[in-house]
């Protein structure tokens, strides 16, 4: 097995194979996804559809010298396995040696560590850039999907590189007809238009840009794309390579399921089946089954997401039940955003979700066109915790502290399913505010929760006790009830024990009142301390007798990392806080 792939150390192995050689090649790269992937899961669809396109790259150009960028990055394993990483296929023993996306830090080959869309061609347009100032004659290549073409920075960067870059930039547009979920919008009638006339369609999306434009129909031939490639390098202008590819391609399950097999958990190869089972019950069905009965009883409400329907748990089924209730605005947060303000400014009831890694991008949306004008738009985040997705593009433990300073935004953070239900019942529909919601990423609990939270900054004090009050906000309530029981059986009184709900204000009342019997406030956050709800107790308690310990995650890029190792290191684990508490209360 893998007898062409393991003579494969380097890009130069590559071109010294011959033409079957290369289809062989192709054979083994599948066979190592296989082998990664069912056993440690990861991004299937994009990676089985690029093999082709890859192995023709690595044919034609001369990588480190010409350079590639990889949007997303998430269809980069192939060229990892063409570029010295194919250990990280084929053994076991070195998978966590590659990260699931490009990384300079694994290879001289991969230029920049990236995990969000629509910025390749914006990237390569610098290298270009930067060549042409250099007196540099190397191709830049820029490999991008046409889902990721709807993004925003996608766009401004073909609107700068058709008019203002005169010199080689190569951009391959890998069309497989598929975003994460289905694509929408006229840009893709468009390439449905260029696809059906072989590229010789007069209404030309890239063209229309400024750009040149060449079309290969058969994406997933090396041979075919041996030669276009071929006729594109060392060009002297910027060109679109327009290339028809089958996401997927080679496993009949992720052809015929697209959007199912984008990113896959472990699974059986000869079912499609995973290996790994999570509870009926969650977070994200939950949010599923409140979208399904709001957008029933209330004509009003619409829900919106940027390409992310599973993060919403909104099936296909549940998609086209929803009609016009539903909108997905492809791969563009910011216009997710601000679409959402006009709808809420007359007088709809908007709510967006996605996930928290990518709501960075709409910041200035948020608080510009959202908050500014307190529109009551509501936001739902999920993958906002520690433990949920540990790669350092898309860590979420930086939401809370970045979006809880924007003026009028009430960030609430739930305990429980009670709790998040709730507060999904008040966002939508009350007038006064637009409202973040962190959705949960421990396991689905129940217990008895507020429903209104017109009392904005209002903290619930779940148990009275002294001397130490323990603050447990959202998703580390859980580790706040585990520390207070702790302390209860080992120190030997009873601490209080406070959910905060709001991560974007303190109920400064309550935090006076523990002063009359409490020496030491605790904070608990699943995010960074710095600007989070910690430091807003603390800064609270700065000038009064009041001692307060906060605790959270670093300001840190942490990548792959193992959460509970994590906890360990900061000191956050409930041995590790309690015996802080039985120091201090000496």
């Amino acid at each position: 097995m893998y007898d062409v792939l393991k003579t494969i150390n380097s890009p130069a192995d590559v071109k010294k194979l011959r033409a079957e050689q290369l289809e062989t090649l192709a054979q083994d790269i599948r066979e190592a996804l296989f082998n990664r992937l069912t056993k440690i899961g990861g991004h299937f669809g994009p990676n089985f559809g690029i093999v082709e396109t890859e192995i023709a790259m690595h044919y034609v150009f001369d990588s480190p010298r010409d350079k590639f960028v990889f949007d997303v990055s998430h269809q980069s394993y192939p060229h990892k396995m063409l570029t010295g990483r194919k250990n990280g296929y084929i053994n076991e023993e070195c998978f966590k040696d590659d990260s699931g996306y490009s990384n300079p830090n694994e290879s001289e080959h991969d230029l920049f560590n990236v995990g969000h869309t629509s910025t390749s061609i914006s990237l390569a347009s610098g290298l270009a850039k930067a060549r042409d100032l250099k007196g540099g004659k190397e191709n830049v290549i820029a490999l991008i999907g046409d889902g990721s073409l709807s993004g925003g920075e996608a766009l401004e960067a073909l609107d700068f590189v058709g008019s203002e870059l005169k010199s080689n930039l190569i951009i391959i547009v890998n069309d497989n007809q598929q975003s994460i979920p289905e694509v929408h919008g006229g840009l893709y009638q468009n390439l449905t238009e260029l696809r059906e006339t072989k590229g010789k369609a007069a209404n030309n999306f890239f063209k229309a840009w400024g750009l040149d434009y060449i079309y290969e129909e058969n994406g997933n031939d090396i041979q075919a794309m041996i030669g276009v490639l071929q006729k594109v390098k060392d060009i002297d202008h910027p060109i679109v390579v327009h290339i028809n590819t089958q996401k997927g391609k080679g496993y009949q399950p992720a052809e015929e399921n697209r959007e199912a097999w984008h990113w896959c958990l472990p699974f059986k190869r000869e079912t499609g089946e995973a290996k790994i089972r999570f509870p009926a019950e969650s977070y994200t069905n939950l949010t599923a089954q409140y979208i399904m009965n709001k957008a029933a009883q209330d004509k009003d409400f619409v829900a919106i997401t940027p390409s992310m329907p599973a993060l919403g748990g909104l099936t296909p089924d549940l998609r086209a039940k929803l009609g016009k209730q539903y909108i997905d605005v492809c791969i563009a947060e910011e216009h997710a955003i601000a679409m959402a303000s006009g709808i809420a400014k007359a007088g709809g009831k908007p709510l967006v979700f996605t996930g928290s890694t990518f709501i960075q991008r709409t910041y200035d949306q948020i608080s510009q066109d959202v908050c500014i004008n307190n529109n009551p738009v509501t936001i739902v985040l999920n993958f906002a915790s520690f433990d949920s997705l540990t790669d350092v593009t898309h860590l979420g433990i930086f939401t809370m502290a970045a979006f809880s300073t924007i003026p009028n935004l009430v960030v609430l953070a739930p305990t429980s399913k009670d709790e998040y239900l709730n507060m999904l019942d008040w966002a939508v529909d009350q007038k006064n505010h637009p409202v973040m919601i962190m959705m949960p990423g421990n396991m689905v609990t129940s217990r008895p929760a507020d429903k209104d939270y017109d009392k904005i900054n209002t903290f619930k004090v779940e148990q009275a006790g002294e001397k130490v009050a323990i603050l447990a906000l959202g998703d580390f309530y859980q580790r706040g009830e585990d520390v207070a029981e702790k302390v209860k059986s080992e120190l030997g009184f009873i601490p209080t024990l406070i959910n905060p709900r709001f991560a974007s204000g303190i109920d400064e009342q309550l935090l006076s009142d523990l002063m009359k019997n409490h020496q030491l406030v605790i904070t608990l956050e699943d995010g960074i301390i710095d600007g989070g709800f910690g430091q807003k107790v603390a800064a609270f308690y700065a000038d009064k007798n009041m001692k307060v310990k906060t605790y959270g995650l670093k300001k840190e890029f942490y990548d792959r990392y193992n959460p509970q190792e994590l906890l360990e290191q900061l000191g956050m684990t409930t041995e590790q806080i309690v015996a802080y508490v039985k120091n201090i209360s000496k």
